[in-house]
């Protein structure tokens, strides 16, 4: 058949390709060729039609081997899904098996894991509450300990400083009485030693007064040649003499009333 076909498509080809005649549709092709094509096709259609032929006989039988092939692949189709099936479901058992074990088994040694952790997690527990409590019942003794040590530092310092200022008031008291004593004793002191320049300058001032008179009268004396004043040297000289004792002894009882003023001062 495939002989016949292929023959045709030349002679078609051939057709195809062929010149055509001026003015006319027709075509000029090579006899030769076109004879033996058609040679061809005449000698290749009964062996086709025999093939054909034979199949046509045979299909029942190809039929009924393809439906036996068919069953047969179906059967070992099934036999060998049925095969890996059983196959599939006994690893699919011993996978579930082994599976379970592991769990089983990871599922104790995690429960395993788990008590162990929270026993170590309880004594830990207990552990720290333990040092807590000791470290607070230490803190707070200590906190007790530096509490009243801090207190009795400040009632004594307190104390101390309360002395302190007791001693710095009756200090600045006693400084300001003396201050006041030493100014006192400087006023006194300069009223004392005013008086006695004072007293000392009047009695010079009567001393140099009658010795001037003295010596104005002996000079007017002199001048009216009588002499001096009618005093003797002798009574003179006396008369000094008694002047200068009189002076030492009243500075001597002067100097002996500053000494005792002085003392009374110091005492008080």
């Amino acid at each position: 058949m495939y002989k016949t076909f292929q023959g045709l498509d030349d002679l078609q080809n051939m057709v195809d390709q062929a010149y055509g005649v001026p003015m006319t549709s027709n075509c000029m092709v090579p006899r030769r060729e076109v004879q033996d094509l058609l040679d061809e096709v005449r000698t290749a259609i009964p062996v086709e039609m025999d093939d054909a032929q034979d199949v046509l006989d045979h299909r029942d039988g190809i039929i009924a081997n393809a439906e036996d092939e068919a069953d047969t692949l179906v059967r070992d189709a099934e036999a060998q899904r049925d095969r890996i099936l059983e196959e599939a479901r006994r690893q699919a058992d011993e996978m579930v098996n082994d599976a379970e074990e592991r769990a089983h088994s990871t599922v104790a040694r995690a429960e395993s894991e788990a008590d162990r952790l929270v026993s170590d997690a309880r004594a830990e527990y207990e552990q720290t509450i333990s040092r807590a409590e000791s470290e607070a019942e230490r803190l707070v003794t200590a906190g007790n300990e530096s509490y009243d040590r801090s207190v009795n530092e400040g009632i004594a310092e307190q104390q101390r400083l309360v002395g302190e200022s007791e001693v710095v008031r009756v200090a600045e008291e006693e400084a300001r009485r003396i201050v006041e004593s030493a100014h006192s004793d400087s006023d006194r002191l300069r009223r004392e030693c005013d008086h006695y320049v004072d007293s000392t300058l009047a009695q010079f001032e009567e001393s140099l007064t009658g010795t001037l008179r003295t010596v104005s009268r002996d000079r007017s004396a002199l001048r009216k040649g009588a002499g001096v004043s009618g005093v003797r040297h002798g009574d003179s000289a006396g008369r000094d003499s008694a002047r200068r004792e009189s002076r030492g002894e009243y500075r001597d009882d002067y100097r002996e009333d500053y000494r005792e003023d002085r003392r009374d001062g110091y005492r008080d």
